[in-house]
């Protein structure tokens, strides 16, 4: 029984492994199709996006990067 108690545990280990590198993957995956801040594609973002939406720091880069 033993033996068996240190295998479901072994393959719990490695169901784990698995989801956190699937979700190490996904999130690199949506970080990199971000534009970066302040880039011309980001500005363009951000003119799209309703105002109301900006957070202080972007409405801050927005006006260092894309006004200014």
């Amino acid at each position: 029984m033993a033996a068996h108690f240190n295998d479901v545990r072994t393959v719990r280990r490695m169901h784990r492994l698995k989801r956190a590198t699937m979700l190490m993957a996904v999130t690199t995956w949506l970080a990199a199709c971000a534009p970066e801040i302040g880039s011309a594609r980001w500005c363009e973002a951000m003119r799209e996006k309703p105002r109301g939406d900006w957070t202080a720091n972007e409405a801050l880069e927005f006006a260092r990067s894309c006004v200014l």
